[in-house]
């Protein structure tokens, strides 16, 4: 809904925190949805994005290896807290005793008329200067209520996402003498209201009027800091004893929100630090809390007892029961938590091993020895997999032989395999695999002697973290497509994340297996361009561009000549070596299946 989830600033649809009441810079809402509120707003329609990466919160944290935190609201979440990340809620003791006076709700029988004497109460407490903090739960709230004071010529400053920006300059006037200030949720803003205004900033703001600045004239401002700073604290001091006289800060709460600890971070913004304050707040049954959860016992009571539409009521019964539904709200999310960490604890091993990996990468480490192994196990993979069909041998190897060249440049003829085997009876996978890996690796050898040692190790790093990034990519979009209908699965009396966590396993095989094809392919057939100064060519550095085939010509420049090798002695001699070290050692693998 505009103005309450999102708002629209300078042509551009922007996310709202329901927590904060701040814009979420750089979110959008994914599936089209982002798409098709701007088009409903009639604004320029951008692509949808496509995640990159992706972790929830919980997992975020649990990267660190100590983890604490403080805050004034935490009590309310103490089991979540245990049992997401272990950690115990320790309360602290206020410094000075809490003396703010927390005033019983009053509950009306619509919105209109709540709003109504919501306004009756601001121009009371201003008509005798008692500062006001009014909370709303959106932004289309606050600009309501701001409507309405204009109305009455009641002064006031309005805080939510569309201005931002003046935060700062609001919050340091709303603890003076007569201010009014309309927020959405005051929830993680880290301000604190003093009393009879900031100091700090009001004397910015003076020595700012007077034409100083610590950009065009730091000498002036600073010579001019001090004195003006001194007089500005004693007037805030006066005038903080003037609105301690008239009761202090007063908190107004409009509607309830679905967490107590959002109510609880804006009853707090009064009474700090021992200095008297007060707040209340203002409840309709048409509140989206009171309407969706347990406003049947207020609407009875009222209901009862004929209460008209201008008279509210206070109630334990009442008191009970939005606390009751705040209750299950705040249950229901948590188990929302609950079950979103669940399924990405299954995302997260996969994350782990993938990101893992990538470290290494770039942290350096010679990959030469993982990717023979991807040529290894890709090679293993494809003899398998045609040795099991049910086919004559020549069309499986035919059709073998086809998905090679697509790899790598083969030079072992398919007579030639089966003439080492004996007859195409005693050819079994196994072999087939060894022969054909051997003249993989002679060709790779070549590969790397055109290119030059050390280009060729830069051409497998950038290689195959592009490809684990490509992958990764298309894997974490798969499995968000996954989850979408894995619900579905219940139907047919299976466990979800049982089938999630099954289903999830074979697609992140499919992809190591995905990334190991494709780095070796590409590895063996990109086009790469060598530049060397006659400057590099005294330093043993060689930079190098590579472009998949097909790229733009300017881009791309022949694989350099090769010197032709003698194929039968070569492998020969591979086939040689191998027997006389016994059973080949395999390479520790890239990827941990």
């Amino acid at each position: 809904k505009k103005d309450k989830d999102y708002v629209v600033i300078k042509g551009e649809v922007l996310i709202v925190d329901e927590h904060t009441g701040r814009i979420l810079a750089g979110r959008r809402y994914n599936e089209g949805i982002h798409q098709a509120i701007e088009a409903k707003e009639g604004v320029e329609v951008k692509a949808e994005n496509q995640t990159l990466a992706t972790v929830t919160l919980q997992n975020f944290f649990r990267l660190y290896s100590k983890l604490a935190g403080m805050t004034g609201t935490a009590e309310t979440e103490a089991a979540e807290f245990m049992a997401t990340y272990k950690l115990g809620v320790i309360p602290i003791p206020t410094n000075k005793p809490m003396i703010r006076i927390d005033q019983p709700d009053l509950i009306y029988k619509n919105e209109e008329v709540k709003f109504n004497m919501v306004v009756e109460d601001i121009v009371e407490r201003h008509a005798k200067g008692q500062p006001v903090l009014i909370g709303t739960t959106s932004v289309e709230k606050s600009e309501y209520l701001s409507v309405l004071l204009a109305k009455r010529g009641v002064r006031h400053e309005v805080l939510n996402a569309k201005n931002n920006a003046r935060e700062a300059a609001i919050i340091a006037m709303a603890g003076r003498f007569g201010s009014i200030t309309v927020a959405t949720n005051m929830a993680g803003r880290g301000t604190d209201i003093m009393l009879g205004g900031n100091a700090e900033f009001l004397t910015v703001d003076s020595l700012n009027s007077k034409g100083l600045s610590p950009e065009e004239n730091p000498e002036e401002y600073e010579a001019a800091w001090a004195q003006e700073f001194e007089r500005i604290k004693q007037e805030v001091a006066v005038e903080a004893e003037k609105v301690l006289s008239v009761g202090g800060l007063y908190v107004l709460g409009t509607e309830r929100h679905e967490s107590r600890r959002i109510d609880n971070q804006l009853r707090g913004r009064s009474g700090r630090q021992g200095d008297v304050g007060e707040s209340r707040f203002y409840l309709s049954l048409t509140d989206d809390l009171m309407r969706l959860f347990n406003s049947g016992a207020a609407s009875a009571l009222m209901n009862r007892a004929s209460v008209p539409d201008d008279t509210a009521i206070e109630s334990k019964v009442v008191s009970r029961a939005i606390a009751s539904a705040q209750s299950q709200v705040e249950g229901r999310n948590a188990e929302i938590r609950k079950n979103v960490l669940k399924y990405d604890d299954v995302l997260n091993r996969q994350r782990e091993a993938i990101y893992g990996d990538r470290r290494h990468i770039l942290e350096g480490d010679d990959i030469q020895g993982r990717v023979v192994t991807f040529l290894e196990d890709t090679i293993k993979y494809l003899a398998n997999t045609a040795m099991e069909s049910k086919e004559d041998t020549d069309a499986i190897l035919q059709g073998l032989w086809t998905e090679l060249k697509a790899i790598y440049p083969i030079s072992i003829e398919i007579d030639e395999v089966l003439a080492e085997a004996g007859s195409r009876s005693k050819l079994t996978a196994s072999f087939l695999a060894s022969e054909i890996i051997s003249d993989a690796k002679i060709q790779y050898a070549r590969r790397t002697e055109s290119l030059g040692e050390e280009a060729m190790r830069e051409l497998e790093r950038r290689v195959v973290l592009s490809v684990i990034d490509r992958k990764w990519r298309d894997h974490l979009y798969e499995m968000d497509y996954l989850k979408e209908g894995i619900g579905l699965r219940a139907m047919a009396q299976r466990d979800p994340l049982v089938e999630y966590q099954r289903e999830g396993f074979v697609m992140f095989q499919q992809m190591m297996g995905s990334i190991r094809e494709e780095a070796v392919t590409y590895l063996f057939n990109v086009e790469v361009k060598l530049d060397q100064s006659p400057v590099e060519q005294i330093k043993p550095q060689t930079n190098l561009t590579y472009s998949a085939p097909g790229a733009p010509a300017e881009d791309a420049k022949p694989v350099l000549n090769q010197a032709p090798v003698n194929r039968a002695a070569a492998r020969k001699q591979e086939q040689a070596n191998r027997k006389a070290a016994g059973k080949q050692e395999k390479g520790s693998s890239f990827f941990k299946d």
